[in-house]
């Protein structure tokens, strides 16, 4: 395969800016997320995540800084994921918006579990090129708020939605109709996604990392959550300090984090939600 022009816009280009964290960290002589699926994906992507950084001082410490967000970030959820899939070896897995992630490669999910991708449809003709099949995961490519898609996932067993960095880019209606669905669909699950709060949203949720996308949604306290779908009870809100690695990053920035989580607002400026239903 040669090396491909990508060139996606807005929303699209934040998964680039993810994967080539991922691709990055993954090499370092101690990653926190091992991941040569991105790095291999990486090799066929003309990209440059320093483009991001560059112009605000030591860009390389900002890049090195930002790859170690994304890794932790991801191998939270992956945490997540496989916990649930060891309590569900049957389960069905959706994992929308997905993006170029290699979770379902990294998680390697039991044989019995039926696992889902879901995101537009040139972004899964792109998954297709880079990534390999396996038994029991499949692709779908579809708007997300086009619920259609829906269609092709049986509603026959418990269920896991995934949503990594993809909930902020949907309006309030969109997630609450996804929530409404998702959680009709199955006989019980687990929802897993991260989220900041509105004060982020309005404050600094435009033009994310230059590339034009907008968050158009946040959530304050997590109870809200069943203003749009009542049937989802809280199991965790993670604080930055719990998730996985968080002791990797550099001092001054976890002391940060500590003086945040004293106050609710601070603590919540984006944090990863468990619910079940």
């Amino acid at each position: 395969m040669t090396t491909d022009k990508i060139q996606f816009t807005k929303e699209k280009e934040t998964m680039l800016m993810t994967l080539n964290g991922q691709a990055i960290q993954s090499k370092w002589k101690n990653p926190i997320l091992r991941d040569p699926w991105a790095e291999e994906a990486m090799r066929h992507i003309d990209y440059d995540i320093g483009k991001h950084y560059r112009g605000v001082g030591s860009w390389s410490l900002w890049r090195d800084i930002g790859c170690t967000v994304i890794a932790t970030r991801a191998a939270t959820f992956d945490l997540l994921t496989t916990r649930y899939l060891a309590d569900h070896p049957d389960a069905t897995v959706l994992h929308v918006g997905c993006g170029m992630d290699s979770r379902v490669f990294r998680v390697d999910p039991p044989a019995g579990v039926r696992w889902f991708d879901v995101d537009y449809p040139d972004v899964i003709d792109l998954r297709r090129q880079l990534f390999p099949e396996r038994a029991g995961y499949h692709l779908i490519g579809a708007p997300l708020e086009d619920l259609r898609w829906l269609d092709e996932v049986p509603r026959d067993r418990p269920g896991l939605l995934i949503a990594e960095e993809v909930l902020h880019y949907l309006r309030e209606t969109e997630v609450k109709a996804l929530l409404n669905a998702v959680v009709a669909h199955f006989p019980g699950g687990q929802i897993i996604f991260d989220i900041c709060n509105p004060w982020i949203v309005k404050r600094v949720g435009s033009n994310v990392g230059g590339t034009g996308a907008t968050y158009k949604w946040g959530l304050d306290d997590p109870q809200d959550i069943q203003q749009l779908e009542p049937k989802l009870e809280l199991i965790k809100e993670f604080r930055p300090s719990e998730l996985v690695a968080f002791s990797r990053f550099p001092l001054w920035w976890r002391v940060l984090y500590r003086a945040q989580e004293v106050n609710p607002t601070l603590r919540r400026m984006e944090r990863i939600i468990v619910y079940r239903y």
